[in-house]
């Protein structure tokens, strides 16, 4: 993946090692297994970040400036830059400006607007502060656990999130929540979870659609390492991973297949209006 020439975006805060977490308890392996296999790529603020209720919350440090020799944190800064160009001008076509989230890099906890925010969870959105929130170390999970390393792999999680951040600019975010709470059964209310992440990794490829025709980002084998990922955390795949099993009624996030066929939808075509998963019969 070719970032050399991008700039890095000033819309990130490093609250790495500052101890402006949470106070409490630590959480076991066995939760931590639970929610990685539960909450990775996408959580549901509400449900999720309830689990931190209990905690006793701190003040939050001031966040860091990105140092100049760490590599990962300045391509986390890059990628997310990179998504506010592409955005900037999606945006501007349709005589709208783009607000920009936050991106805060963490280490084991914080707070955040949606409650308290653990590294467990993966990488996730939180629609109430507008800041995506992400622990490095996950970038080690998906090679070693999940089998999915690659830098463009990992530029896909930060896009997959702020594609999250479009949706509740566009107020589907909200809409997907009254629908879910309306819903007739569990199953029904998954439904709407699956069909709002379809569209969130639909937008992460719009997004490599636009960086790569303005700035050949990718690079033999980038578009097979955001496969390999999307492939790795269908739905399917973690519940078989964890249980050895796939129950679909409680898919929140979809399958493999889908997950790869909505990333590939977004990075074909270029364009937001082919991501309408709750307009498509089938997903």
């Amino acid at each position: 993946m070719r970032l050399d020439d991008q700039q890095e975006s000033s819309n990130v805060e490093d609250r790495r090692g500052g101890g402006g977490g949470i106070g409490g308890k630590g959480i076991g392996v066995g939760t931590i297994v639970l929610a990685l296999v539960a909450m990775y790529f996408g959580v549901d603020p509400s449900v999720v970040l309830n689990i931190g209720q209990g905690l006793q919350q701190t003040e939050t440090s001031e966040a860091q400036p990105i140092p100049k020799d760490d590599p990962m944190a300045i391509f986390v800064a890059k990628v997310l830059g990179s998504t506010e160009q592409t955005w900037d001008k999606v945006f501007q076509q349709s005589g709208q400006q783009y607000p920009a989230p936050k991106l805060v890099l963490f280490t084991g906890q914080t707070s955040t607007a949606c409650g308290a925010g653990q590294a467990a969870m993966g990488p996730f959105y939180c629609p109430a502060d507008q800041k995506v929130y992400i622990d490095l170390s996950f970038y080690q999970e998906m090679k070693n656990r999940f089998h999915a390393p690659g830098d463009f792999a990992q530029a896909y999680v930060i896009a997959h999130e702020v594609g999250h951040h479009i949706q509740n600019l566009m107020g589907t975010s909200e809409q997907v929540q009254r629908a879910r709470q309306s819903a007739r059964s569990e199953a029904e209310a998954n439904q709407y979870s699956v069909r709002l992440e379809l569209q969130a990794d639909c937008y992460a490829g719009v997004w490599a659609n636009h960086a790569d025709g303005e700035n050949r980002i990718l690079e033999a084998g980038d578009v097979e390492e955001a496969m390999t990922a999307a492939a790795a955390i269908g739905d399917d795949a973690l519940q078989k991973q964890a249980q050895g099993y796939a129950v679909p009624d409680s898919f929140t996030h979809g399958t493999s297949q889908q997950r790869m066929h909505w990333f590939n939808q977004g990075l074909s075509t270029g364009d937001m209006r082919q991501c309408d998963t709750f307009k498509a019969a089938s997903i």
